[in-house]
């Protein structure tokens, strides 16, 4: 296994002063370890957190994937992180989020890396023929009868084969391992924040 780099920390007034003003990261929470960002997201929405919220941990214990899978969350080396938003839909719309934040996650990989990103429906990102990324929307209907919705997303971006689990091996990938560079896990973030700023 590679030694995650603790140094290589997220740290939310650098995301924020990236992302200058906007509705998605008007409030940024980086947390060290959580079962699921997903789990944090919500309880700040009952709490409530306005649109835009977005919590971030460095690493996930019991992160979830589609269809209830485990969601592998190396410390350090991705991004795995849940944004909290009340879009203009209704529950049975959500479908509609998921692909558009899959395409929206894809597009960022393609941007800042080269990488040739395609989406295999609903939600995964793949690169080479290696699954890097995956997006998870939970919804639920307010007591307002509006939508609300918690996206978590998950990008591997610089770990090594020896970083995930033996039964993974063969089919997960990182964006490291496709571009054969260590990225900066602080740009990708902003960036993809800003392009999932005018579409969520």
């Amino acid at each position: 296994m590679s030694e995650a780099d603790p140094g290589d920390r997220l740290i939310a007034d650098e995301l924020r002063a990236g992302l200058g003003e906007g509705r998605i990261g008007n409030e940024i929470v980086i947390v060290e370890e959580a079962r699921s960002t997903n789990d944090l997201a919500w309880e700040a929405a009952e709490r409530g957190a306005s649109e835009g919220f977005v919590v971030f941990a460095e690493r996930q214990t019991a992160g979830r994937g589609q269809y209830g899978r485990r969601w592998e969350s190396a410390p350090y080396q991705g991004l795995w992180f849940s944004v909290l938003l009340r879009p203009a839909m209704s529950l049975r719309d959500s479908p509609q989020l998921t692909s558009l934040l899959a395409d929206v996650v894809a597009a960022t990989i393609r941007e800042q890396t080269g990488c040739a990103a395609s989406i295999q429906p609903p939600n995964d990102i793949y690169v080479e023929g290696r699954k890097v990324a995956g997006v998870l929307v939970e919804g639920r209907t307010a007591r307002d009868g509006s939508y609300v919705a918690v996206a978590g997303i998950g990008i591997n971006v610089n770990q090594t084969i020896e970083d995930f689990p033996e039964e993974l091996r063969a089919s997960a990938g990182s964006l490291a391992m496709a571009t054969g560079r260590k990225i900066a896990r602080v740009n990708l973030a902003i960036a993809l924040l800003q392009r999932l700023a005018p579409r969520a």
